[in-house]
Formats: C-alpha cells, sequence, structure tokens
C-alpha cells in the first residue's frame, strides 16, 4: 500500500496531539504506512477567513510546498481544514496557474480521516470499545466537504455500544474559528444550545471528527463545572486490541 502522508493541523500539534497518535494508531492497526512531513505549519485557513489573502496564500503556498512533493493520500484529522486546501486553495490561487495546478493535485489527494477509513480502506468497523454515544456532525465536514455518515457508520459498528440519536444535530457548535472570537455573545449561545442537545440525547460521550469542535464544546462544559465527555472519533476508535476488520 502506498504511504499516507499525516496533514496534523496546527490546533491538534499544539492543543491535542493526543488525537494525532490515536489517528496513526488506528491506521497503523490497518496496516497503512503513516509519514508525517516534518515541516508542515498552518493550513492558513484562519487567514483565509479573516480576510487576509496575502497571507493565506503565503500558508497556503508553503503547505503546497511541504505536501506536493510527497506520495498517495493526505490524511487529516479535521474536515475544517481539507475543505481549506479541497475548496479554498484553489480559489487562492486561481491567478497563478503553477500554483493553481499544483493546489488542484493536492486537493484531490486530501482526505478527511473517517472518509479515508471507509471510502479508500473500505473498512466497516475500525475499532472502539463498547459505549453510548452521540455524535456532533462538525459543519465544514458535513456542508463544505460534504462527507456524511462516515463516522456514524464506524460508530455503529462497535459491538455492543448504542449510538443515541443528537437532537438539532445539524446546528453548529458555534465555534467557527474566528467567529468564536468576533462574535462571543452568539458563539457562546449557539455552544449553549449544543450543549443541551447533547445532554438530551442520554450518551455518555459525544463524539465528532473536529477538534476544534471538541474543544470548544468541553470548554463549556468545564465553564459549566461539568466534566468534558467530548471526543474525536480517532480516541474512540483506538480504543480496542488487535487489528481490526
Amino acid at each position: 500500500m502506498t504511504p499516507i502522508q499525516l496533514f496534523v493541523t496546527c490546533l491538534v500539534d499544539h492543543l491535542t496531539p493526543h488525537i494525532a497518535t490515536d489517528v496513526v494508531t488506528v491506521l497503523e492497526r490497518q496496516g497503512v504506512q503513516v509519514q508525517v512531513p516534518p515541516h508542515q505549519t498552518c493550513c492558513g485557513q484562519p487567514a483565509f477567513n479573516g480576510g487576509f489573502r496575502d497571507e493565506a496564500r503565503a500558508m497556503a503556498e508553503h503547505f503546497l510546498d511541504v505536501f506536493a512533493p510527497t506520495q498517495g493520500p493526505i490524511v487529516t484529522p479535521s474536515g475544517s481544514c481539507a475543505a481549506m486546501v479541497v475548496h479554498h486553495y484553489p480559489q487562492l490561487f486561481a491567478d497563478d496557474p503553477a500554483n493553481l495546478a499544483r493546489a488542484q493535485a493536492v486537493a484531490a489527494r486530501v482526505r478527511e480521516f473517517s472518509q479515508f477509513l471507509v471510502d479508500d480502506l473500505g473498512l466497516t468497523y475500525a475499532g472502539g470499545i463498547p459505549g453510548h454515544y452521540t455524535y456532533h456532525p462538525s459543519c465544514h465536514l458535513t456542508r463544505d466537504l460534504g462527507v456524511r455518515g462516515k463516522a456514524e457508520a464506524l460508530l455503529d459498528a462497535i459491538p455492543h455500544s448504542e449510538r443515541h440519536p443528537l437532537p438539532d444535530a445539524q446546528a453548529c457548535c458555534g465555534f467557527g474559528g474566528l467567529f468564536a472570537v468576533k462574535m462571543p455573545a452568539i458563539s457562546t449561545a449557539m455552544m449553549n444550545h449544543k450543549l443541551e442537545t447533547i445532554r438530551q440525547s442520554g450518551a455518555d460521550v459525544c463524539v465528532t471528527c473536529d477538534s476544534s469542535c471538541m474543544m470548544h464544546l468541553n470548554g463549556g462544559l468545564i465553564a459549566q463545572g461539568k466534566a468534558p465527555i467530548v471526543k474525536h472519533l480517532a480516541q474512540i476508535l483506538a480504543q480496542t486490541e488487535g487489528k481490526a476488520s
């Protein structure tokens, strides 16, 4: 099998590196050779969303310099960062033919973690231990990247587990990157709504595919004096022994 390139993302690298470790655990269990390009940095999404196109282009060009020479799928545990590369890099380089060609070639190789497990590896089961789970479908993953049903299928395949429906599941958690900073009152209201729906689900753990959503919601729970119960899908799937099939 061709090696995959792990796009860690800056949020995972700096705040939740254990998620990257769990991604590697799950992939290596399937016999996937994981390579981590050492000079990767931010994909440029914060600058892009803030309207700083020149800065975003510089970071995007560095991303292309790092990943374009590599081989195989580029797998990332973030639908948000994947969507940035897949959909917005071609926009950034629309007037730059050489970099546009590189951006399109790299974008075609990018896979979000759950997408890669189900669509590329063809997995129906990838690990996990029994539990009562609910699933928060993050906005960029579902609306921008168009990835739906992959994480749910992997959770449903965990023996002796139950996935509880999440009321108003498509509602945003309120993070939205710079949105949470620029409009904290609205962001907090959205977060509180999401936390209430998680409580209503009756699940012990809320699973998501983006560490940004996880960080935002767990921060809200801690602020309310409650235990953080939101986990990344990779954390759930990594909890098993032996090789999944």
